[in-house]
């Protein structure tokens, strides 16, 4: 017989005047004695329901696991296109370069893109070269912007191209006209060439430079901006367009102009995205409604934010006066994205909505930079449990074949949380898989790091959690 606490109560109440008539104290102790045996203590009896039942996995990823889940992603990637010149009517590949052919195209697919996207896995690759020594990542980049510098001639000698006008893949890249036609994927050819020192890359990057540091539109104040939406719009993406590329400016030429515009397009963007009280990004804003522009705090948007940040504090001088400034909004956005992420490990493409989907692109950049921060001493180790759960998220999104899914689609500066609500993902939004690639490099670094003591948490234990520990603060053993 199961009996509740609240029966045994009620029991209790009409049991014990009626004893006092009898021997209270044996009547009492026969009767609830197997009552309350039965209810409170039979719960040691099993643990059904007292073991979490995580959605996802919480345990500790292995350096070979991370790894192969970056080869998976390079190998779809590498899959993408045959990086060729086509025929675009038939699709058959131009090998006569004599004469143009006004159908001539880049090959369709990621991997012959000249985008911002395939900047991100650019440098993705990059870096996991550096951190892993495997070259073959990097030796993917090589191939690419020689493929660009030795077919762009053939393009460039017909003037009949206008402006704005887009040649397939490569889009608009013989007249530059926003910040996505160039910055980060010149951003990545900049460290393709500090790697390989190909000196036919150096024109592309001068053009880049010319666009980024002189052509953009930008406010009386030196900020960067667009002409849409409205006339004058800033865009919390253009963070990530533009402060990687001046960043890495600043590095090959070792001019301090380009560390300086990179901090003031970090602090100058902050002033008019950045909302102390939620320690996030407003998606954009608009001059016309300026200080009552409405509010969207997109997933993606504050990825780019923080992907550029970490981009710059990894190369900006330790005694550049704004770099205090740039490490505030850093650590105080990883203080906020950790109690928005959900309990699987993600977060969501609106970051305050739970209600919206969880997104992968945001999850692997915040993944990425939270494990970054970590490595690199920004903000405190006990933030490895965030990076670790969201890097067992996204893992759970790189299909078999390597393609990454559930990546919000393309999305615009809007003002209606509709239009936020209900965007598309899928494999085809490219925007996720540098993101992806980052956040595995890191998570070898962070997997790796001798300076942190990682206590796991155990299997099947009823209360049992990760704890990340600086080695440095225990007394040695």
């Amino acid at each position: 017989m199961k009996i509740d606490i609240q029966t045994s109560h009620a029991i209790y109440k009409r049991v014990v005047p009626a004893a006092r008539k009898f021997s209270r104290k044996v009547v009492i102790i026969s009767f609830l004695a197997p009552i309350y045996t039965s209810t409170v203590f039979g719960q040691e009896e099993t643990a059904a329901g007292r073991v979490p039942d995580y959605p996802i996995s919480y345990d500790l990823p292995s350096v070979e696991n991370v790894k192969g889940v970056l080869k998976r992603v390079r190998t779809y990637y590498e899959a993408s296109s045959p990086q060729t010149i086509v025929n675009s009517k038939t699709g058959e590949r131009i090998t006569n370069f004599g004469t143009f052919n006004p159908l001539a195209r880049p090959s369709n697919g990621f991997s012959s893109e000249w985008s911002y996207t395939h900047g991100v896995v650019l440098s993705a690759f990059d870096y996991i070269s550096k951190v892993t020594g495997d070259q073959s990542y990097v030796a993917l980049n090589t191939k690419f912007y020689d493929y660009v510098v030795t077919h762009l001639p053939y393009f460039q000698k017909n003037t009949s191209w206008e402006a704005g006008e887009k040649i397939g893949n490569w889009g608009r890249i013989l007249h530059f006209e926003a910040l996505d036609d160039c910055g980060s994927i010149g951003a990545a050819m900049i460290k393709t060439y500090l790697n390989n020192k190909n000196e036919k890359y150096l024109p592309m990057i001068n053009r880049v430079d010319e666009h980024v540091s002189r052509n953009q539109y930008r406010l009386a104040d030196g900020t960067l901006a667009r002409n849409r939406p409205q006339y004058t719009s800033v865009w919390a993406d253009d963070m990530y367009m533009s402060v990687p590329f001046l960043a890495n400016m600043g590095v090959l030429t070792g001019k301090k102009k380009y560390f300086d515009d990179a901090v003031k397009q970090v602090l100058q963007m902050g002033e008019r995205l950045y909302v102390p009280e939620k320690e996030l990004f407003d998606h954009g804003w608009n001059a016309t409604s300026a200080a009552y522009d409405p509010r969207f705090y997109w997933g993606r948007a504050n990825g780019w934010t923080l992907m550029a940040m970490a981009e710059l504090l990894s190369v900006l001088p330790e005694k550049h006066k704004g770099r205090d400034k740039i490490l505030h909004l850093y650590r105080s956005m990883v203080r906020s994205l950790a109690n928005l992420q959900d309990g699987a490990g993600f977060w969501h493409n609106l970051l305050d909505k739970p209600d919206t989907y969880q997104e992968t692109s945001c999850t692997a950049m915040f993944t990425y930079a939270i494990a970054k921060g970590i490595n690199e001493g920004w903000i405190s180790h006990v933030y490895g449990p965030v990076a670790l759960t969201g890097w067992n998220a996204i893992s759970t999104k790189v299909r078999p074949n390597g393609a990454v899914d559930d990546t919000v689609e393309g999305t615009t500066f809007a003002h209606d949380n509709t239009y936020y609500y209900h965007r598309g993902k899928s494999i085809y939004a490219t925007h996720g898989y540098g993101p992806v690639l980052y956040a595995g490099a890191e998570m070898i670094r962070l997997l790796q790091n001798e300076k942190l003591e990682i206590l796991k948490a155990k299997p099947n234990a009823i209360n049992s959690t990760y704890h990340f520990l600086l080695k440095s603060e225990w007394p040695k053993k």
